[in-house]
């Protein structure tokens, strides 16, 4: 695919998708204007933000008709093969930590994925990748299940019962 087929192609599905939500909006009868006495109506940001969005979709598509920018001209490859291929390895990386999160839970799944990312994509040394796979389960933990009080997969029983652990020393220490 090159450069200006992919964005006629972005051009083409943005408009659709912003024509879409607007009307969407518009058939579920969310108020589209003000309400008098309370301010814009439920509708309104979606469906204006929507209809600028095809508006700015429409103007891509008008310039890419007349060729007036460089990318509408632009015969070159759009993702070159090196660039398609991390592409893909992210994807697949992504899909395997959403898939581990159900095994293992949320924070040996981050551990595994960040080993992988910094360390073995990313060329990282390893105290820079010990620094991720410690700190950002850390930091998801103390963001969502203690300051947040979301609480994440965790995994099989087995795991769960490790969280359930730390967790249990924590309120005995801090509450």
């Amino acid at each position: 695919m090159t450069v200006r087929t992919a964005e006629l192609l972005m051009a083409i599905a943005t408009l659709l998708m912003s024509l879409g939500l607007m009307l969407n909006v518009y058939t579920d009868e969310l108020n589209i204007g003000w309400v008098e006495g309370r301010g814009p109506g439920a509708g309104v940001w979606p469906f204006w933000l929507s209809a600028g969005m095809a508006l700015a979709s429409l103007a891509t598509l008008y310039r890419w008709f007349r060729g007036k920018t460089p990318e509408s001209r632009s015969d070159a490859p759009y993702i070159d093969p090196e660039t398609l291929f991390l592409v893909a390895v992210s994807a697949a990386s992504l899909l395997g930590l959403l898939i581990l999160m159900q095994i293992v839970g949320t924070y040996l799944s981050l551990m595994i994925f960040m080993v992988l990312y910094v360390r073995i994509l990313g060329h990282h040394s390893w105290g820079t990748t010990m620094a991720f796979v410690i700190g950002t389960p850390v930091f998801v933990y103390l963001l969502f299940e203690v300051a947040l009080t979301k609480y994440l997969p965790k995994g099989l029983p087995f795991f769960e019962e490790g969280f359930l652990f730390i967790d249990n020393l924590r309120y005995e220490w801090f509450y």
